[in-house]
């Protein structure tokens, strides 16, 4: 089973507005681009993934994510993560109708393929089912096979919501990398505990200098 991805990801000025206490408003959106860079490059090659679809409405994401081998679908909703989301679902299955779909968090940049294959399979035999965050609070992937709605309820105390909406929750160990998104200073330093992808690491290591 080879799955469509969906990864939204906000305009780079207004993404990782928690960071503001680490990160100022100079270095937070390059923070924000390469931490989605560093998901959708791990993404891409994960061997149980045949695309990823970025929905977003900055240019400069959008650019870059491309060169990754990112589809690109604007969010032309304009009303937030969820509706973002269920477009993205929504455009990625009318290009693959048969394909199972998983909504992606845009910022876990230690994010490892294998671990994301893992969840991935595990994930397969459920019509929907979710991975909630390291923090146990929120979620960060959303999956649904063909034939079923995803109906992404993300934000805040998302892990609940996905729980009651019937989606089965995955129960891994080792999936430390696709667990860990990165909202707060402390999320940051946590992933770079783990080990981020590259263009997490230079932009983190700018942000040392900055100090």
């Amino acid at each position: 089973m080879q799955w469509t991805l969906v990864i939204p990801l906000k305009p780079l000025a207004r993404a990782k507005s928690r960071l503001s206490d680490t990160a100022g408003d100079g270095l937070r959106p390059s923070l924000a681009l390469a931490f989605a860079q560093d998901t959708v490059a791990a993404a891409a090659v994960c061997p149980a993934v045949l695309d990823v679809v970025v929905v977003t409405d900055d240019r400069l994401a959008a650019r870059e994510l491309a060169e990754l081998g990112a589809r690109i679908v604007p969010d032309s909703p304009g009303a937030g993560l969820n509706a973002a989301l269920a477009h993205g679902a929504a455009a990625a299955r009318a290009a693959r109708p048969d394909a199972p779909v998983a909504a992606l968090n845009a910022d876990l940049p230690a994010l490892r393929s294998a671990e994301l294959a893992r969840v991935l399979a595990a994930a397969a035999p459920f019509p929907r089912s979710f991975l909630p965050d390291a923090a146990g609070i929120g979620t960060t992937l959303l999956s649904a096979i063909p034939g079923t709605e995803l109906r992404p309820a993300f934000g805040g105390e998302s892990r609940a919501r996905h729980a009651a909406s019937g989606a089965v929750e995955l129960r891994l160990d080792c999936v430390d990398s696709v667990r860990r998104d990165v909202d707060t200073g402390d999320d940051l330093r946590a992933a770079l505990a783990l080990g981020v992808g590259p263009r997490t690491a230079a932009a983190a290591a700018r942000l040392l200098i900055a100090d």
